[in-house]
């Protein structure tokens, strides 16, 4: 059954244009390295994809991202230095649909092997209906949340700002906030290294094990923490979870349609805090990499707490925790508080 989407498209975070897009071309020292090393040189577009790289790569592998830390990935484009060194590095690891530039130079590029990542699990379109018609009324309560099950279809594609249709046929590229997902694609990427370096090929099969039992024991915790609840209602400013929500029975409702520094109409302000009262909602989650500002706005009129929900698109100094593993923990203690696990 197809649930229809509840979705309140008229408040907003959008965000990633607004992050300062002269910066988007710099390229770190530390990429410049990538490339004629003598270890398996990786390029991976952006941390979700260089995390797997090197937890499976362990210290064969010399990994760079093509994102910088703290920079929003969406609206990436590439430096000519960049371009040069995917020429030069052994594998290209990117997922399809994410980021365009990133899909365009990879398929451009010489480079031998060509890791897409949404070809390693199955991706889903979540939010077809986003913003598809008139919401007035639908929060009454007859709904009673009876596709939980389909929680995930409900993906917002305009979060950016711009037309976030994405390219794999408007699927979801969020793959990687779903364990489950992530350690598909784990599994696949460590039988593309095996091939593409058979020398290590052990290596990186006794360390895709160990991440993907890793992966297992994070769904579990979700799974375990996130069971008895006193709603399965949260709020977010992007709609980047709706995997995850899919995944642990949850509805995701994602504000979209504004620009960071707009203020939501009293009108929609007021349907989010009846939208809120219906499902005991008591949180609004923002991001790292975006403004907070409009979350914070609705938040106060709404009478509702503010946190972070972090999408993990890439790690920095505001982030809870150091890599993924601890950001997605951080992720479900601050799930647990919102909806108010037993």
């Amino acid at each position: 059954m197809n649930v229809r989407r509840r979705h309140i498209s008229g408040i907003a975070v959008t965000a990633a244009a607004a992050l300062g897009l002269g910066t988007l071309s710099a390229c770190s020292g530390d990429s410049a390295a990538a490339g004629n090393t003598d270890k398996f040189d990786v390029v991976a577009s952006f941390y979700p994809m260089a995390f797997l790289a090197e937890r499976i790569g362990g210290d064969h592998v010399n990994v760079s991202s093509l994102t910088e830390p703290g920079q929003e990935p969406h609206d990436l484009e590439l430096s000519t230095k960049q371009r040069a060194q995917l020429e030069e590095t052994d594998a290209a690891l990117f997922l399809k649909g994410l980021q365009p530039a990133v899909d365009e130079a990879i398929g451009q590029s010489g480079v031998k092997t060509k890791i897409d990542a949404a070809t390693l699990t199955s991706l889903e379109e979540h939010g077809a209906e986003a913003g598809g018609h008139d919401h007035e009324g639908e929060h009454a309560h007859e709904e009673e949340h009876a596709g939980e099950e389909h929680a995930g279809e409900e993906h917002a594609e305009e979060e950016h700002g711009h037309d976030h249709s994405h390219e794999a046929g408007g699927k979801d590229p969020h793959i990687w906030l779903d364990p489950v997902k992530y350690a598909e694609v784990a599994e696949g990427v460590g039988k593309a290294f095996e091939k593409a370096d058979p020398d290590h090929a052990a290596d990186y099969k006794k360390n895709t094990e160990a991440l993907v039992k890793k992966l297992g024991e994070l769904n579990t915790k979700f799974e375990t923490g996130l069971k008895d609840t006193d709603t399965k209602v949260f709020i977010t400013t992007h709609a980047a979870f709706g995997y995850l929500a899919e995944r642990y029975g949850l509805t995701e409702e994602a504000i979209s349609g504004l620009s960071p520094e707009s203020e939501p109409s009293a009108a929609r302000v007021k349907e989010l805090e009846k939208m809120a009262k219906a499902d005991g909602v008591s949180t609004i989650f923002y991001e790292t990499l975006v403004s907070d500002k409009t979350a914070k706005t609705v938040a106060k009129d709404a009478n509702l707490k503010t946190d972070v929900l972090d999408p993990l698109e890439g790690i920095t100094d505001k982030s809870r925790g150091d890599d993924y593993f601890q950001v997605m923990e951080a992720n479900l203690k601050a799930l647990q508080t919102a909806l108010g696990a037993k």
